[in-house]
């Protein structure tokens, strides 16, 4: 195989913490030192340019003294090393985000650098592909130009990273085997006959301990230790021929710093809680990209897992959580109790009906919230917080119900969909902030991310981690249109200038079960309790404070006479 420097794109799809972006800063010093010319390093979004600028990118520069002479130590009043920019004899290396197609569409560059491409939006404002802006600046040096792509995987249907890699010679870095000699790479393959294999126990307390990890070589079957194998001298083996991009794949079973017993034990771990996990685990660790292999439900399917609760509260439940959508004439609240691996119990599904304009009804809803529920032993059950929708015609009325009941940690919440335009991921718990009316905090929710999550835990089949129980119990709200309601939306992948992400679409017009769903999903994921705890040691769960560093708000709180935290 010819070196990578006379190939004109490089892929590098790979579990996280196997010395990636170490990669390109290396392809960055060594071009700056040998072959002087423009460089760009394209990041997801604008940012993370400061922190790559000054934790990646200066170190490096500064610890090589002959990249320090050739750049020179940043100074406050020159312009040629910014934060953003670094000139050198011959050339510059500049840092750009994926979402702003200013720093994408200028100057010419021959080499680009695009680190962690499965989190670069589809459209770069409304400029188009990012990947293909970035790429197209390096038209001018046809012959020299160079293209590296690399990232953790994420959705196999939607992975730029795995298409990309799939367009090329597909390498695989290999290990002999200590005792036949085979090259192969080292894989994790639960219940096949060649790959990781191990022992474990579970503690009294709970915690998994692997006892021993080995490999089993997939030609003569032996068993090798992780010293064994690692002090083999290994290769790149090619699986397809291309013309012009060479392709790469590592996963942490061959990395230094791992050990395998370890990322057994991660494995095990992410297990017992649930696809969640198991989706970070398949990335991050084996760098491969996450496949459902389930098709999705229905409402019949779920209907027909209603189950005869003894108890209001069900045996296993650690905590309850509640959730509130606000309409134009009632209130609709569901009641979810949580255990161990975010398993879930249906508890109760409201509508409080009223006239949203006169005091009784949001009475009517603090009476509901303010409630018990029984569970076995006669024990009472209170919700930990809640959740409360803040759109529709009654925000302010959201804002001041909200703000007066923040010891209980009730919050207004904004669901922030997928940008149709850039396709940007939003982090489920985007942010936190207060709001000017009535100085109510508000979080700011990330829908699409909380709605896979929710999604993906209807699909599992099984009770125990992520499993959703419902009663059978029209009485409570779980009648057919509660069921309709909960899968009135589904994900579809669909395709933007070339490019595949998915976006949520309605199959029916009643939603509400699917939002509420996703609301008290939140409450967990933002008070975050300690689920594998017994009943009697749960705490009530963290007070959320908007207020992250933000001294200026908390003295213009104070001016006003407002508490500036909860």
């Amino acid at each position: 195989m010819d070196s990578i420097e006379h190939w004109e794109e490089v892929v590098i799809m790979a579990s996280a913490q196997v010395g990636k972006t170490e990669f390109l800063l290396n392809v960055t010093g060594s071009y700056i030192d040998q072959e002087p010319c423009p460089i760009m390093h394209v990041l997801p979004n604008e940012d993370l340019i400061q922190a790559y600028s000054k934790k990646r990118l200066t170190p490096m520069i500064n610890n090589s003294e002959v990249l320090r002479n050739k750049i020179g130590v940043a100074k406050s009043r020159d312009s040629s090393n910014t934060i953003e920019e670094k000139s050198f004899p011959g050339g510059y290396v500049t840092i750009v985000g994926a979402n702003a197609p200013s720093g994408l569409s200028s100057r010419p560059v021959q080499i680009v650098l695009c680190d962690e491409v499965d989190r670069f939006p589809v459209s770069s404002g409304k400029e188009g592909d990012p990947i293909a802006l970035a790429t197209a600046r390096t038209k001018t040096f046809r012959h020299k130009r160079r293209h590296l792509f690399v990232s953790t995987p994420v959705d196999k249907e939607t992975s730029r990273i795995h298409q990309l890699y799939e367009d090329s010679t597909m390498e695989q870095w290999c290990l002999p085997c200590p005792h036949c000699g085979e090259l192969q790479p080292l894989q994790f393959k639960r219940g096949e006959d060649n790959g990781i294999v191990f022992e474990h126990y579970v503690s009294e307390s709970g915690e998994i301990v692997v006892t021993k990890a080995e490999h089993r070589c997939a030609y003569c079957g032996n068993l090798g230790s992780e010293k064994e194998w690692k002090r083999g001298e290994g290769a790149w083996v090619s699986r397809k021929e291309h013309s012009t991009r060479r392709g790469f794949h590592i996963n942490q079973l061959s990395s230094p710093w791992s050990d395998w017993r370890e990322v057994a034990k991660a494995f095990l771990v992410a297990k017992r809680e649930g696809v969640d996990k198991l989706k970070v685990f398949v990335n991050t660790v084996l760098g491969e990209p996450w496949e459902t292999k389930v098709k999705g439900m229905d409402d019949k399917t779920l209907m027909q897992r209603r189950e005869r609760y003894e108890y209001e509260v069900p045996e296993g439940v650690k905590v309850l959580t509640a959730a509130i959508d606000t309409q134009d004439d009632r209130f609709e609240v569901e009641i979810i109790g949580w255990g161990a691996g975010k398993e879930s119990w249906r508890i109760e599904y409201q509508r409080i009906y009223g006239d949203l304009n006169r005091p009784e009804v949001w009475q009517d809803l603090d009476r509901f919230l303010c409630r018990s529920w029984i569970g076995p032993e006669g024990r009472e059950f209170r919700i930990i917080g809640a959740c409360m929708d803040s759109g529709g015609h009654y925000t302010k009325e959201v804002y001041e119900f909200t703000r007066a009941r923040e010891h209980r940690r009730i919050y207004a919440i904004k669901g922030q969909g997928i940008n149709p335009k850039t396709a940007e991921h939003v982090p489920f718990i985007a942010r936190h902030s207060r709001t000017q009316m009535y100085n109510a905090i508000l979080i700011h929710l990330g829908v699409d991310d909380g709605k896979v999550k929710v999604y993906d835990s209807l699909k599992v089949g099984e009770p125990g981690p992520l499993y959703c129980h419902f009663p059978d119990d029209e009485g409570k709200g779980y009648t057919q249109e509660y069921f309709l309601g909960l899968t009135a939306e589904t994900h579809r992948t669909i395709k933007k200038d070339g490019v595949k992400y998915k976006v949520w679409v309605k199959t029916r017009d009643r939603n509400e079960p699917f939002d509420l769903a996703v609301y008290n999903r939140a409450v967990v994921e933002l008070l975050r309790p300690n689920l594998s705890l017994p009943i009697e040691q749960q705490p009530n769960g963290p007070k959320v404070d908007p207020d992250t560093g933000s001294q200026q708000r908390a003295r213009k709180s104070k001016k006003r006479g407002v508490a500036s935290s909860v």
